[in-house]
């Protein structure tokens, strides 16, 4: 799985959206809603990034806009 930039994934109930992906280092956002504009801001490495992915669902763009629309 190739990690992006804006990549929204959910993680029991949380979403996890990619803010800036580096060659190192991962910055998310982590929020209830992935409509949210407040959330936590998250810097960790790619390794750690992946570990938190292990458990987590990669949502399509559609299953995106339905989910903010809830």
């Amino acid at each position: 799985m190739k990690l992006r930039q804006g990549q929204v994934w959910k993680h029991g109930e949380e979403y996890i959206r990619i803010v800036r992906l580096e060659r190192l280092q991962v910055e998310y956002k982590s929020t209830i809603n992935p409509a949210a504009k407040k959330g936590t801001h998250h810097k960790v490495s790619n390794k750690e990034f992946c570990r938190l992915l292990k458990n987590a669902t990669l949502l399509t763009p559609a299953e995106t806009l339905v989910a903010t629309t809830i």
